[in-house]
C-alpha cells in the first residue's frame, strides 16, 4: 500500500511548485499567462454561444431564418455543438502551439 508524503516532502513539492509558477526567470510566468488567457477566450466564446445565443438572445435571433428554421432555436439545436466542436479543436491547436514555443510539449 502506498503511503501518503510526511510534511517534509509536502513542503518541498510545495516549495518546488511554487517556485515554477512565481520565477517570471524560467519563463514559466508568461506561459500560464497565455495558458489562462486562452481558457478565458474560450470560456467567453462558449458562455456567448451557450447563454447568449440560445437563451438570452433567442427572441431577436428568431427573427431571422435559417435552412427554414428560427435562428434562435437553430443556435440551441446545432450551432452551439458546432461552435463547440470548433471551440475544442481551436483550444487544442492553440495549446500544442503554445507548449511548443514555451518548450513542454510531448513530444
Amino acid at each position: 500500500m502506498n503511503k501518503a508524503p510526511d510534511k517534509e516532502t509536502w513542503a518541498v513539492l510545495f516549495w518546488e511548485v511554487g517556485e515554477m509558477s512565481e520565477n517570471p526567470r524560467n519563463g514559466n510566468a508568461e506561459y500560464w499567462r497565455a495558458n489562462v488567457t486562452l481558457i478565458i477566450v474560450s470560456l467567453v466564446i462558449w458562455f456567448i454561444v451557450s447563454y447568449g445565443f440560445g437563451i438570452l438572445l433567442v427572441d431577436q435571433l428568431n427573427a431571422i431564418e435559417l435552412g427554414g428554421f428560427k435562428l434562435g432555436f437553430w443556435f440551441a439545436q446545432q450551432g452551439s455543438i458546432y461552435v463547440f466542436l470548433i471551440l475544442i479543436v481551436f483550444y487544442a491547436l492553440r495549446m500544442n502551439a503554445l507548449d511548443r514555443h514555451h518548450g513542454v510539449d510531448e513530444q
